[in-house]
């Protein structure tokens, strides 16, 4: 009931986000303020409150491949400014999972551990370029072992990206070393990649491609998800909100990780300063 209860509720939120943004399809937003948004959120470092829901299910868990996974991080996003020429950027992944028969007979829902990045960024682009770098700590929040690692971890991450005519490519990437914890738990020792493309249209939807790629030193084993998406920018009211759906197809996984298709589903609620 447990396991049941916490899906409802992910699944619940998104439910009622999307329920508000569709009645307001027509008020699509098609402003030069749009546009400057739409070209925010392809920025993971852009001066831009923003509370992305982001929902994810994943299938063929387990050495039988029946297990499952549903996933909904909540991740805000605060700049702070630094005086004439530096921004400050923290990005927090707040992380509420389910898991069914992972391990099998086994099912288990509630917090995972938080993440949370600080960037500084310069805030004029250098040589064209818009780059961030600071540390990413790992804090051992998890409700249940079997929701995260026992361990606290520390390191650096970096954003570097470039916007021209519609498109943002580039590469966010971070490693994180596990320093205190449960001396039971195994030791982390990570590298995360996430190089992406993106493209705005004139009617502020994007199409985005990424892979959210991660080598665990300790087992010597890559996770490679690769994500197709494709958003729309809304107004809710007065509210800007953007909508995005997606598919994922794990390229690799470790043993008994997932495989095939995933399902990504995220509603974005912005608070542009006025």
């Amino acid at each position: 009931m447990k396991r049941i209860g916490m899906f409802g509720l992910s699944v619940g939120l998104l439910a009622m986000a999307l329920a508000c943004a569709v009645p307001a399809l027509a008020q699509e937003a098609g402003s030069d303020e749009a546009a400057e948004l739409a070209k925010k959120l392809a920025n993971p470092v852009a001066s831009l409150i923003s509370v992305p829901l982001q929902y994810n299910y994943d299938a063929n868990y387990g050495p039988d491949d029946d297990g499952a996974k549903w996933l909904l991080n909540i991740q805000p996003v605060w700049p702070f400014s630094l005086g004439s020429n530096w921004n400050l950027i923290t990005r927090t992944i707040v992380p509420i999972a389910g898991l069914q028969d992972v391990p099998p007979g086994a099912d288990e829902s509630g917090l995972g551990d938080i993440l949370q990045s600080f960037f500084f960024s310069p805030k004029k682009p250098v040589g064209g370029w818009i780059l961030a770098v600071g540390p990413v700590i790992l804090y051992p929040t998890a409700s249940d072992d079997m929701l995260g690692g026992g361990k606290w971890g520390v390191g650096p991450t970096a954003l570097a990206l470039k916007q021209s005519k519609g498109w943002t490519y580039g590469m966010l990437c971070n490693h994180l070393e596990s320093f205190a914890g449960d001396d039971g738990r195994a030791d982390i020792s990570a590298t995360f990649l996430q190089p992406f493309v993106s493209y705005v249209t004139k009617t502020k939807t994007t199409f985005g491609l990424n892979t959210e790629s991660t080598y665990d030193w300790k087992s010597e084993q890559w996770t490679v998800p690769l994500n197709l998406t494709v958003s729309q920018l809304l107004k809710v009211g007065r509210m800007p909100v953007q909508i995005t759906s997606g598919i994922r197809y794990w390229a690799d996984s470790p043993e008994s990780g997932p495989e095939g298709l995933g399902f990504r589903a995220v509603v974005t609620f912005l608070f542009p300063k006025r």
